[in-house]
């Protein structure tokens, strides 16, 4: 067994998986790093700790493996907060090491002394503090088990002086992991597949439970002949090769899925957490799938729940209900997607200007097969989801729980550094690449060869969107933004800046074609709406009230330019 807690804590978490911590070095956190520079566990010095909560979770959310932080007392702990809240909203399991002032001076007012455990609770399936040194390994494996368990932040807090202490006993405590179906009842499925094998109109919306469930919902989608739409958190499982998928709904979808929700008779939630109860249809008989009781009916009144995995209780299903024939209803979801998508995809007729619709649909086309692809909170993100294709083999990410600025290039280091063989591609705003821009030196002292693409449209895009539609003039949402081509070149990256719609494929293929980090800047239209699937009255009165007061502002170049950017397109 190993001698001090330090190196048990270390010997611990990596038996449970852990191949990585990222932090930054210092203080309370001294004598855990070093057990760390003598383990197998890679120490990942980032700039902002922030970052470094980012990176964690993207690793551990791809790989479903443990990844660490650690923090020294105060400050270092204190700034992962944001990234970490992410990376718990995502369900990834990560485990924080956050050290403490030493015990004699706990709740004296020392300097640096802050009461973590509350702040952490929030955001964590675990937080515990370290007592005695006896515990270490018990409470090590206990966080290690519990975040891998219930896919989330666990906390272990420890007061620095107890690094260097030996436990008297030390019991071979470790992490424990296991697989097990969880299916409903008999009984409990009677009136759920009543109301299935009556027919009509039926869809499925599938959400990130269905990420082991994928063969089962389309055999399921196949006998009921019901369009699968799908979450923005269940793009990578279900859209793919799926001939059932009709897309989202929400604020992110298109037609397609908005009507396949909305206009059913019988809606399907599987492993579904869709918050906005406005795109749920007003008359259908909903029956929700979960494997946690207290899902059931949480976003929006359902008739029928099922306590069960998507994959078990659609397997239980596939067995009982009865095979539709009529595919009347999928066919006409299905040719409203296609619609909708093809309406979606703005083609330029101008060389002189890039859409970002153009951009994302030029990353799709040119980047790997298999790469891994995160965006930034706002219409990165939004374009992502619409216009990346998944293949089967790529993967995305972003902030859709937390919606968090500033985490797609983030979030990437740590996907980068578990794939160091695929491309990886970080879609970032301008605005929250300025936000965390410190990082981009971590690239360059580690050698990730991460791949960023800039949407610059010199605003906070999202937001003035955000403050159109409410009808006010936007405001405060401007940026005066560097050529971060240059920034990156200067940091010691490949850099990149190209302005035309006509240069855009080539400057992708030589970012693409970099063997280190590199990083593309683009400039695309700041007038690019991101239209839902629905426009309600309302919106439109007041998207008319803005145009109205720009007018009177002095600002008329701007409404021309969003009705020919948006309306006058195609």
């Amino acid at each position: 067994m190993s001698h001090n807690v330090a190196s048990i804590i270390v010997e611990t978490l990596q038996q449970a998986g852990a191949k990585r911590c990222y932090g930054v070095a210092g203080d309370t956190l001294n004598h855990f790093t070093d057990s760390l520079r003598q383990s197998d566990i890679q120490w990942v010095p980032v700039r902002h700790e922030e970052v470094g909560g980012f990176a964690a979770g993207g690793e551990a959310y791809m790989t479903g493996e443990l990844a660490l932080c650690a923090g020294s007392c105060g400050p270092g702990s204190l700034h992962f907060v944001n990234g970490l809240y992410d990376a718990h909203r995502n369900g990834a399991p990560v485990v924080l090491i956050a050290s403490q002032v030493p015990v004699g001076e706990s709740g004296v007012g020392f300097p640096q002394a802050v009461d973590q455990s509350p702040i952490f609770k929030q955001y964590s399936v675990f937080c515990e503090t370290l007592a005695s040194p006896e515990q270490a390994r018990r409470m090590a494996a206990i966080a290690a088990q519990t975040a891998l368990a219930k896919r989330g932040v666990a906390v272990l807090i420890v007061p620095g002086d107890l690094f260097t202490q030996t436990p008297s006993q030390d019991l071979p405590y470790r992490a424990h992991r296991f697989d097990y179906a969880l299916r409903p009842s008999a009984e409990s499925f009677v009136p759920a597949v009543k109301q299935l094998n009556r027919g009509g109109k039926i869809s499925i919306f599938a959400g990130s439970g269905c990420e082991h469930a994928r063969e089962q919902v389309l055999a399921l989608a196949e006998k009921l002949k019901a369009p699968v739409a799908w979450t923005s958190r269940a793009k990578d499982f279900i859209e793919h090769d799926n001939p059932y998928q009709v897309g989202m709904t929400g604020v992110f979808g298109l037609e397609g899925g908005y009507e396949a929700v909305a206009e059913c008779d019988t809606l399907l939630l599987l492993g579904c957490n869709f918050a906005w109860t406005q795109f749920y249809p007003d008359k259908a008989t909903i029956i929700q799938v979960d494997h946690d009781p207290a899902q059931i009916g949480r976003r929006h009144p359902v008739d029928i729940g099922l306590v069960g995995s998507t994959r078990d209780t659609c397997e239980a299903l596939l067995e009982v209900v009865e095979e539709q024939t009529s595919t009347r209803w999928l066919d006409k979801c299905l040719k409203r997607y296609r619609k909708s998508l093809e309406k979606s995809a703005h083609n330029t007729r101008d060389d002189g200007l890039i859409h970002p619709q153009e951009l994302t649909l030029a990353v799709d086309r040119l980047a790997a097969e298999d790469a891994i692809v995160t965006a930034d909170t706002g219409s990165p993100m939004v374009w992502m989801l619409r216009h990346i294709q998944t293949h089967g083999r790529r993967r995305t990410l972003a902030s859709l729980q937390h919606g968090t600025m500033a985490n797609a290039y983030p979030q990437a280091i740590g996907i980068q550094l578990a794939y160091p063989q695929r491309q990886v591609v970080a879609m970032c705003g301008d605005g929250g690449l300025a936000m965390l821009l410190g990082d981009l030196l971590t690239l360059v002292q580690e050698r990730i060869p991460l791949k960023l693409v800039v949407y610059n449209n010199a605003s906070l895009g999202f937001v003035e969107l955000e403050q159109k539609v409410e009808g006010l003039l936007d405001a405060f949402t401007g940026l005066t933004n560097p050529d971060f081509g240059r920034v990156a070149e200067a940091i010691g990256m490949w850099g990149k800046r190209v302005e035309r719609e006509d240069e855009l494929d080539a400057a992708l293929g030589e970012l693409f074609a970099q063997p280190g980090p590199a990083l593309l800047d683009v400039k695309v239209n700041p007038m690019e709406l991101v239209m839902p699937p629905k426009v309600e009255a309302g919106q439109v009165a007041s998207t008319a009230l803005y145009s109205g007061k720009a007018v009177l502002a002095g600002r008329m170049d701007e409404v021309v330019s969003l009705v020919k950017s948006n309306f006058l397109k195609r």
